[in-house]
């Protein structure tokens, strides 16, 4: 909605411009009457929709065309003022004022009109008659006034309607010539019903309606007052309402009839309340609204999100067997402007049998978005109505961000619930078919996914002592530990051509042997190892040690790196971030893996040598010199 309003009068020498702006300052009819009234600015407290309002005068005598042509380009709304008992002053309104108006103005972004017949203290008759075709062949006129500047008759009326025109046009929302609501409306309004239906029926029900009209209007509608508009929909429309409840239908009925009757405000008031501008698009302050991160930290959907989003899969699984069909799946997103999940998220998270995506897998995804790019999460929930629904200043509020990972360094511990692992290695080695196996996938499974529909993440939850957690892998660096995974081992085992070996390799670097893996099983891949990289992840300054941990103060697993069965290595390293997903990468010989920390190792272990053989001669010196005493 606009800051501020500014309203131009025109018209005739003589029809009253002035007046009307005296009459509306002071509350009564000037004795004398400048040219014209200097711009006077109206604040925003004393205005019926508290916004501050300019008022600009035009006097033919006193400024150019040139100046005139300014006011229009700058003015919201123009009212064109005529005299009811002078007709030259009528038929002005359509030879000239209208026509130059439109000539100085954009055709699609037409400036409204008000119409304002004043003097009507001078007549007995009305001059509607003679306004009405002039107001039905011109849409841009939203609506016609007459008033008396002398016994201020309707003086407050105009600049209200005037005001309103502006704050809510009946432009966007409504054709005349159709006499029906424009398709962007009809678009909005649908998917307003549609976050409002929270259980998916079709209708709204007593409790919807109320519940839609304490977050519009921030009151609830008495039993009586709900069957009266159910009442109205009856009469006019025969499917507007169903099983005592409102139709989509009937919901865009009633506001039609709002609009036709001048109440164009209840439907903006609705609109903007669920995110919308002047031009029926979703504002960039209601999609994005302000998040800091600092650096270090990361992002995560806390308890009320999950809640949320568990009820929005609720609504749309319909037969409740925990999996949205596809077309499930469209109508949940029926109220985006677009389809937000392509064909590899289906790779990506956890599906059922038929190949749809399940519970998990849906709020898995999620969990992803949110991690990756957070500002796309609070985009996505902002289609779906987080703020409204769960009555929150905004989206944001379903977002949690992490404290700073070199806290969860130095306490030996982390309260995150999202981790990440990068998984690199030679091409072959099994990189892809590790990603799938922790979706629960074999490979055979794994063999019927299509190449465009392949994904680089797989995302889903282990439970480390008990707790629910997420794991995804990417970055890494050389603090990070490492697992070595000996992948394909159900085939024979090969001479790695390298050196070291991996098993020399950890055994140089006082890591675990290589972790042997495999997805070709009949049955669903085993989860240990992934369980054993998130316990990593949540404690990444534990002592490496195979052993389990006491349940009361757990001691997890070291990372661990990753050497295939067949030639080259594949590796993954956990990180605290990230969600259940793991990421493929070309090519990385794992002697980079490490690089620094073998810098740093080979460093201390010569310094060590050094101490010892100084230390050692140092000692033999001195039995020396005793025996000589």
């Amino acid at each position: 909605m606009r800051k501020d309003v500014r309203i131009l009068l025109v018209g005739e020498p003589r029809v009253g411009k002035t007046s009307l702006i005296m009459s509306l300052v002071s509350e009564e009819f000037p004795d004398e009457v400048p040219p014209r009234a200097e711009e006077i600015t109206i604040p925003a407290d004393v205005t019926p929709e508290r916004v501050p309002t300019h008022i600009v005068d035009y006097s033919e005598t006193e400024q150019t065309d040139e100046q005139l042509y300014q006011e229009i380009s700058k003015a919201n709304v123009i009212c064109i003022v005529y005299a009811v008992n002078n007709k030259n002053s009528i038929e002005k309104v359509t030879s000239q004022w209208i026509p130059l108006i439109n000539d100085r103005t954009d055709k699609d972004s037409r400036v409204p009109l008000i119409l304002v017949g004043n003097k009507s203290d001078l007549v007995e008759h009305s001059s509607m008659e003679t306004i009405l075709p002039i107001m039905n062949q011109y849409t841009e006129i939203e609506t016609c006034v007459e008033c008396s500047a002398k016994n201020l008759k309707n003086i407050s009326e105009l600049f209200y309607y005037a005001q309103k025109a502006v704050l809510h046009p009946t432009g966007p929302l409504y054709c005349p010539e159709e006499k029906e609501m424009k398709p962007a409306c009809i678009k909005a309004l649908t998917r307003i019903f549609k976050i409002t239906d929270q259980d998916n029926d079709g209708i709204l029900n007593d409790a919807e309606l109320n519940f839609f009209q304490r977050a519009c209007f921030n009151t609830p509608l008495a039993p009586q007052a709900l069957e009266d508009v159910k009442n109205v929909v009856r009469k006019n429309v025969s499917d507007g309402v169903f099983d005592n409840g409102l139709t989509l239908k009937g919901f865009l009925f009633l506001h039609t009839l709002f609009i036709q009757r001048g109440r164009h405000e209840t439907t903006w008031t609705v609109l903007r309340r669920f995110g919308y501008d002047d031009d029926l698009e979703l504002t960039q302050d209601y999609l994005f609204p302000p998040l800091k991160i600092p650096p270090d930290c990361t992002t995560e959907l806390n308890h009320n999100a999950y809640l949320f989003l568990q009820s929005v899969f609720d609504k749309h699984d319909l037969d409740r067997d925990c999996g949205l069909s596809p077309d499930e799946l469209k109508d949940l997103f029926k109220v985006f402007p677009y389809m937000p999940w392509g064909p590899d998220v289906h790779n990506t998270v956890c599906t059922n049998d038929r190949g749809w995506i399940t519970y998990q897998g849906y709020l898995s995804q999620w969990t992803l978005t949110t991690y990756l790019d957070v500002q796309r999460c609070l985009e996505y929930m902002g289609y779906l109505g987080y703020s409204i629904i769960s009555e929150q200043e905004s989206q944001a509020a379903a977002v949690t961000v992490t404290r700073d990972k070199k806290i969860d360094l130095q306490k030996k511990q982390t309260q995150r619930n999202v981790f990440r692992c990068n998984v690199i290695g030679m091409k072959g080695c099994g990189k892809s078919a590790f990603l799938q196996a922790f979706l629960g996938r074999n490979l055979m499974r794994q063999r019927q996914i299509r190449e465009d529909h392949k994904s680089f993440y797989a995302i889903n939850t282990t439970y480390v002592y008990g707790q629910e957690k997420y794991l995804l892998q990417h970055f890494m660096d050389s603090k990070t530990p490492c697992m070595i995974v000996a992948a394909k081992s159900d085939l024979h085992e090969v001479k790695q051509d390298c050196s070291p070996s991996p098993s020399d390799f950890c055994r140089k670097h006082k890591m675990p042997p290589p972790q042997p893996f495999t997805c070709n099983t009949v049955d669903v891949p085993s989860k240990d190892i992934y369980i054993k990289l998130t316990t990593m992840a949540m404690y990444p300054a534990s002592v490496p040690s195979e052993s389990p941990a006491p349940v009361g103060k757990p001691s997890p697993p070291p990372l661990l790196c990753v050497s295939a069965a067949t030639p080259g290595y594949a590796a993954c390293a956990p990180a605290t971030g990230l969600t259940t997903s793991l990421v493929s990468h070309p090519s990385f010989p794992l002697r980079h893996v490490m690089q620094a920390d073998l810098k740093s190792s080979t460093f201390w272990l010569r310094a060590s040598v050094g101490a010892t053989m100084f230390a050692v001669l140092g000692f033999a010196m001195y039995r020396a010199l005793l025996k000589q005493r």
